[in-house]
């Protein structure tokens, strides 16, 4: 075939456009300029070409047959309630395709808290299911063989009362830890980037980790003692460069734990997994669970393992979270799909597909069905699954895996420069960069200049009305009060007291193992609440302070005319009040999903508000307490568990019950059904998801400015 004559397209392409090529040139987040054409001349020099699946360094798929050998695993994420409740849904997922557990805890269950406790009245049973001790744990497996079907655990701050309570529940079943088989999460630098589903400091935090690595290498062969999620690093607004190297960068400071506490590197490596979250940008996604593979092998050399196996980087893939909006939700099954190939054709080992309906509630029946059918039509129906990386050889999948890599790279070289990713999570550097490019991304949303079929562009003239799953809060916390009580009544009070003791020595002494001793705490019925309370005695808790990004979201809109009047009605209220309105914005129950809280905080701020923002975790009396200290005009609670039904009618009574006259408002995951109640029960305004900044903004500015007139 001739050369082809790059000149003679450059001509016709500048005809067509009218302008030269590079005019169609556009930027990713990330830094990548996209170019309107690739071609051969972009492989010249790239250094990954010409592997093979299954082969160092693994760039094309850690198996060689990839999914003509096997396909991938669905694995469905899922919890709500009881585990009564969840463990009929798994059942009956098991029985209609899905081929292994993911279960999502409650809140109050992540933050180490029992159903009981006064601080989680909010959230027991409402962003996933309630565990209080083995007893639930057994319930939620109960008819679910654990030596056949592998189990992922989404868990981090109570990581090891909840392990232990799962190995316990595996034992009273019949199956021996040996022979459990999944997954638990246990990557808590990434929850003191974003999640924020921490417990402890980050120093004791990292030796539980580096206990459940050494505990799963010599009692749980067929278990995978952690998965280094990236997936809430993008969900909290990373780019894809963030989450590849805060990700791996994590991972090699896990590596580093391990191996101090005297492990040999082959002895775990093996069973180290990843956690992708799979977006919108469809080719990017693949190319960057490519470029992982390629750069974890580059980082697992660094520590000279023997087997093969050590160096391969396996993952799980989830559709993105926040993508999915409230309006014209049916186009969420679309975005889901694409994003579900985007994951298959980078070669993920398992996937969860999300369901339609999650940006305003937990998933349906009939929506879950249709998000599991969306993997099974990508099995069955397609042909994806019977060529090994269909994308290899590409002009632009292979350019972009090579620019993926080379600025993760870097970054990740930056994490060394400042000590290892610990010390930087400890600074607050990677949770900085996350939080400024989340701010920059909504002010690109609200311009308009990034688009959302049905959101900021080609909106419907009405919303789809959805069933959508509620759930009782209320009866689900009585339910596990009741169980609770009962559990403790029937156990062996001496024995517990002794086991707890016993915990409590190993994290003070820093010899013995952590999870060891909290199987044994497990095994004689103390719930997750004391063993995570024994391991607070001595460790204490964490309580991140709340730091903004500013200067992000003003400059983006600052040539922007509605932007101006805004500004301008604010300096005029600003001068009636002899100050600028002062805003306080609160995250309320144990919902560390803090992306919408500091993008509003950020945003307002540079708007020209003056924001107060509250720490994470606190009830409606202690927000309310720090909104009568503040002097605040409006009280804005961000919300994504699900909580609000309880919350935010607490947090109206208790500043009512202060004499405050704060105005409440709030946003988030909020069902349209849920917003009558909210605002008989005193809240002013509900903003749903995908409200513009500036619109939310002037909103506020209507209900200041009337409740002043009407004074």
């Amino acid at each position: 075939m001739d050369k082809p004559d790059l000149d003679a397209w450059r001509r016709r392409a500048e005809k067509e456009l009218g302008a030269a090529p590079e005019a169609a040139v556009s930027a990713t987040p990330e830094g990548i300029a996209v170019k309107p054409l690739y071609t051969a001349q972009d492989l010249e020099g790239l250094d990954h070409l010409g592997s093979l699946p299954g082969e160092a360094p693994f760039l094309r798929g850690p198996r060689a047959t990839m999914y003509a050998g096997r396909p991938w695993t669905i694995r469905q994420y899922a919890g709500f309630s009881t585990a009564e409740e969840s463990n009929r849904f798994y059942r009956e997922a098991l029985a209609g395709g899905q081929q292994g557990v993911s279960v999502a805890f409650d809140l109050a269950t992540h933050r180490g808290y029992d159903s009981d406790h006064p601080r989680v009245e909010g959230d027991v049973g409402k962003a996933g299911v309630a565990i209080d001790s083995v007893e639930d744990m057994k319930i939620l497996f109960d008819g679910i063989p654990l030596d056949r079907v592998s189990v992922s655990m989404t868990m981090n701050g109570a990581v090891i009362p909840v392990l232990a309570a799962f190995i316990v529940a595996g034992e009273e079943q019949g199956v021996p830890r040996a022979r459990l088989s999944g997954t638990i999460q246990n990557d808590i630098l990434k929850e003191f980037m974003v999640r924020n589903t921490y417990i402890y400091p980050p120093e004791p935090s990292m030796r539980i980790v580096a206990d459940i690595i050494d505990y799963t290498a010599r009692e749980m062969p067929r278990f995978n003692s952690i998965s280094i999620s990236g997936y809430h690093m993008q969900e909290a607004g990373a780019t894809l460069v963030q989450e590849l190297a805060f990700t791996l960068a994590d991972g090699r400071d896990y590596v580093r734990a391990a191996l101090a506490r005297g492990l040999d590197v082959d002895a775990f490596a093996g069973r180290l997994s990843f956690f992708f979250a799979i977006g919108m940008n469809f080719f990017m996604e693949a190319a960057k669970l490519r470029a992982a593979r390629l750069l974890w092998s580059r980082v697992m050399d660094e520590f000279q393992p023997k087997q093969p196996a050590s160096r391969m980087l396996r993952t799980h893939c989830q559709t993105s979270g926040v993508s999915l909006q409230a309006q014209d939700p049916y186009n969420n099954i679309v975005r889901t799909a694409y994003e579900a190939l985007a994951a298959v054709l980078g070669g993920t080992q398992s996937l969860h597909t999300n369901s339609f309906d999650e940006a305003i509630a937990l998933p349906t029946e009939f929506s879950a069905r249709i998000a599991r059918n969306t993997q099974l039509i990508l099995q069955h129906e397609t042909g994806v699954t019977k060529v090994v990386d269909p994308l290899a050889g590409s002009y632009y999948v292979e350019s972009l895996t090579a620019e993926l890599a080379d600025k993760a790279w870097a970054l990740m070289e930056e994490i060394e420069a400042r000590g290892g990713m610990t010390k930087a999570v400890a600074e607050g550097y990677p949770k900085r960069c996350i939080e400024a490019a989340a701010t920059r991304r909504q002010a690109a949303v609200d311009k308009g200049e990034e688009v959302i079929v049905g959101v900021n562009r080609y909106r419907p003239d009405s919303e789809a009305a959805l069933d959508i799953r509620a759930i009782d809060n209320a009866a689900v916390r009585a339910a596990q009060i009741r169980r609770l009580a009962e559990t403790r009544r029937r156990r062996g009070a001496e024995d517990v007291v002794a086991r707890l003791a016993a915990l409590r020595d190993v994290a003070r002494s820093g010899s013995g193992n952590l999870l060891a001793a909290a199987v044994e705490a497990a095994r004689a019925r103390a719930s997750v609440g004391e063993i995570s309370d024994a391991l607070r005695e001595v460790f204490g808790d964490h309580a991140a302070t709340p730091v903004l990004v500013r200067d992000i979201y003003g400059e983006a809109y600052r040539d922007e005319p509605d932007y101006a009047v805004l500004r301008a009605r604010l300096d005029a209220l600003g001068e009636k009040l002899g100050r600028k309105p002062r805003l306080l914005v609160a995250k309320l129950g144990q919902d560390g999903h803090d992306r919408g809280a500091k993008v509003i905080a950020s945003a307002f701020g540079d708007i020209g508000f003056e924001v107060v923002i509250g720490p994470l975790f606190q009830t409606p009396a202690e927000a309310a307490r720090l909104a009568a200290e503040t002097g605040v005009d409006a009280v804005g609670v961000s919300s994504l568990a699900a909580g609000h039904r309880t919350l935010l009618p607490q947090l109206v009574a208790a500043l009512r019950a202060q004499g405050e006259e704060a105005l409440v408002i709030c946003g988030g995951v909020i069902p349209a059904q849920d917003h009558e109640f909210l605002l008989e029960s005193g809240v002013a305004a509900v903003f749903g998801p995908g409200t513009p900044v500036v619109e939310a903004a002037n909103a506020l500015l209507d209900l200041l400015e009337g409740r002043r007139h009407n004074r």
